[in-house]
């Protein structure tokens, strides 16, 4: 079968000018290097402006990393950050929402939460999540409706469900605000330096 790229596509149309979306993930102590994997793989599918992987999380170049981001790891701009914290305080400092995509009581659902771009969204370890600190943080905790026996989905997962329903969230709101001019690259991007 032969494939053609997603934005040689006539569906595509829509999204003309979007260079890059104005979210970075924080990833905060992600065992496996496949999930660190992962997330270089959707950060760059979806435009991502940048990951930040923190405290133990694995970092470039490692085979774990590359097996599953198929060279993303190249290709998306990437920091290590030993502090979390100190990391999320910065970005909110230069104007990001920080929203940790945790279950806690205080989450509002994925699909209700409207978002301030530009966007920081948290993930936190495969089996205990997001520290207390960085959890205490956050402006906005969201949870990905869950209907199964499981009340959360693998940490990678997990960032691809969040990231395309923000990438969609922000299509509508520059269709809805008509000013396709919204859609290109943001130089001065919360966190760049």
């Amino acid at each position: 079968m032969e494939r053609l790229p997603y934005r040689a596509t006539k569906a595509a149309a829509i999204y003309d000018g979007v260079h890059q979306l104005p979210v970075v993930a924080l990833v905060e102590n992600i065992r496996s290097l496949y999930n660190v994997g992962a997330f270089f793989r959707t950060a760059d599918a979806a435009g991502l402006r940048k990951l930040y992987l923190c405290g133990i999380t694995g970092r470039p170049p490692q085979s774990g990393i590359h097996k599953t981001a198929l060279g993303a790891e190249a290709s998306v701009p990437w920091e290590y950050a030993a502090d979390p914290v100190a990391q999320a305080a910065a970005l909110r400092a230069e104007g990001c929402e920080i929203a940790a995509i945790e279950t806690s009581v205080r989450s509002v659902d994925l699909f209700d939460w409207e978002p301030a771009f530009p966007v920081c969204v948290v993930f936190g370890n495969e089996v205990d999540g997001i520290s207390p600190e960085l959890s205490a943080l956050a402006d906005t905790h969201v949870r990905i409706p869950m209907f199964g026996i499981k009340y959360s989905l693998n940490v990678a997962t997990a960032g691809g469900v969040v990231i395309y329903e923000l990438l969609r969230k922000y299509r509508v709101l520059g269709n809805r605000e008509h000013r396709p001019s919204m859609l290109g690259p943001y130089e001065d991007f919360p966190g760049d330096t």
